[in-house]
């Protein structure tokens, strides 16, 4: 008879108690909105914020480097199986431990940007802006193992990752049309303490669900400790992120890295280079025992177990995830300074990020996660991508057109629906290449790695924007997603290797 390791009962007994799909799709949609929230408050929103008070626009790029912090998640996220949250864990599990401990750390991140709203010192933006988007990743990850450890097949994970996108754009919508009718008449402030409270509100209700309905006891006691440490956690993360943040500024002022610099020749060198060390190090992780400290090492074997099993079609899948979503993370920053600087106001881009572009995400989702269940992951992988390149296409026609709202709707419908779609499919086709022993760890890593490049490029985007203007940059990022098709025929061909098995 199997077991159950002690670390991992709470969440264990939990999905004993969802006896259906149904409830764990109620579960993970919640889960998904909890991160969806704070994500446009680091990202669309802070970047409109800081064009309203006057920032360059190649600075409102370089503030797209926050979202680089998700790519790096594989860094922290073996902790996460590692470790628990005191208190927290001993009576909600592991998994809910860090995503509870991960919700108090993006309330008090968003106050904190609440209070600081008027951007007068652009480094305390960015340290609350990165402490935000921290503990938004670290909730992403737990939430994303334990999704995976409940639904380990793939259409399992069909309706579960509808659910959870459904309410994670759900999120997006509410924070960045909520967000922008609230600045528009009362203030940035009184926008972000909003959507603060909201993003709070799945806290107590998580609290307030015990693993085993039989037995309650000890939950006020695991509360405050939870609450105790929590605490001591978010400073000690506070302290750390300004330290290291000051080194950084402190060293690009030192090299003459400005507003004015061309950056993205470095960027795009800086992208090659972990290609580089991939290739260099596959034949040494291809010939490792599973003895070898490569492979049994608890901080690194998880990454070495997937290149060990797909060799160097590795580098080919890593080429593939970095290209796929590059279309949607490059329009995602500057497609609303965009639209503000073609003339519609505040209020307008917060209706066509309301109502349109939920419907058209809710679709785009609901038909990604209904056709991966029924057709082979290419052919679908090929559609998403496709519609996902459409929607970059739609800004360029916009851009094109004279100022009307109803232009601005179709145009926002089209990128919501493409992104949704393409989003669902890119999930389990990532979860799909996840080893069930690892399930946090490689996620984590691959979804990372999946935007790292995109991201790179993105928070040099406003000085490409600045060069070639808004139209060619979002017609390049439309081709570059469309050039993650030429990738699908190797990849029908790349199977894992075996556990062990002779070359």
């Amino acid at each position: 008879m199997a077991t159950i390791d002690p670390a991992f009962a709470s969440d264990a007994t939990l999905s004993t108690a969802l006896p259906g799909n149904r409830r764990r799709m109620l579960l993970f949609g919640l889960l998904g909105f909890s991160a969806g929230l704070p994500f446009y408050m680091f990202s669309v929103v802070l970047a409109l914020r800081l064009q309203a008070h006057g920032t360059a626009l190649a600075v409102i790029g370089f503030f797209a480097w926050v979202q680089l912090l998700p790519t790096f998640k594989f860094l922290w996220a073996p902790l996460l199986d590692r470790f628990d949250v005191p208190g927290f864990a001993r009576f909600w599990g592991k998994r809910r431990g860090w995503i509870l401990l991960s919700q108090l750390g993006i309330f008090t991140a968003m106050v904190a940007m609440a209070v600081t709203a008027a951007d007068n010192d652009l480094a305390l933006t960015a340290l609350f802006a990165i402490l935000l988007a921290f503990w938004t990743t670290t909730l992403e990850i737990a939430a994303d193992a334990w999704r995976i450890e409940l639904a380990p097949t793939q259409d399992q994970q069909g309706p579960i990752v509808a659910a959870n996108l459904w309410g994670y754009r759900s999120a997006m919508v509410a924070a960045g049309s909520g967000a922008l009718l609230i600045a528009d008449s009362a203030g940035w402030m009184a926008a972000y303490l909003v959507i603060a409270a909201i993003a709070f509100l799945a806290f107590p209700l998580l609290v307030a669900t015990a693993p085993d309905a039989r037995n309650t006891a000890g939950r006020t006691s695991a509360l405050f400790t939870g609450l105790a440490a929590s605490a001591a956690i978010l400073v000690v993360m506070l302290v750390a992120v300004a330290a290291i943040g000051w080194l950084v500024l402190a060293a690009a002022a030192g090299i003459g890295f400005d507003a004015d610099a061309n950056v993205t020749p470095w960027v795009l060198g800086i992208a090659m280079l972990p290609f580089l060390a991939m290739a260099l190090a596959l034949p040494r992780i291809r010939r490792a025992t599973p003895q070898s400290r490569l492979r049994s090492s608890a901080a690194i074997g998880p990454y070495v177990d997937f290149f060990w099993r797909y060799g160097f079609g590795a580098i080919v899948l890593m080429a593939f995830v970095s290209l796929y979503r590059m279309g949607d993370v490059l329009a995602l920053n500057l497609s609303k300074p965009m639209i503000r600087d073609l003339g519609y106001s505040l209020s307008a881009i917060g209706r066509a990020d309301s109502f349109v572009a939920l419907g058209a995400s809710m679709a785009g989702v609901g038909i990604g996660g209904f056709l991966v269940m029924r057709w082979p992951l290419p052919h679908t992988l090929a559609l998403g991508a496709i519609f996902a390149a459409i929607g970059n296409f739609g800004f360029v026609w916009l851009a094109a057109q004279p100022i009307d709202e109803t232009l601005l709707y179709i145009a926002t419908g089209a990128d919501q629906f493409g992104n949704g779609m393409a989003g669902a499919i890119f999930v389990v086709y990532l979860s799909m290449l996840v080893n069930p022993r690892f399930p946090g760890a490689q996620y984590a890593f691959l979804s990372g790695w999946a935007f790292m490049l995109p991201r790179l490029l993105s928070g040099a985007g406003g000085a490409i924007v600045i060069g070639i203007g808004y139209d060619k940059f979002f017609l390049l990022s439309g081709v570059l997603s469309l050039a993650a098709l030429l990738f699908l025929p190797a990849l029908a061909r790349l199977h894992p290797r075996a556990p062990d098995s002779p070359e």
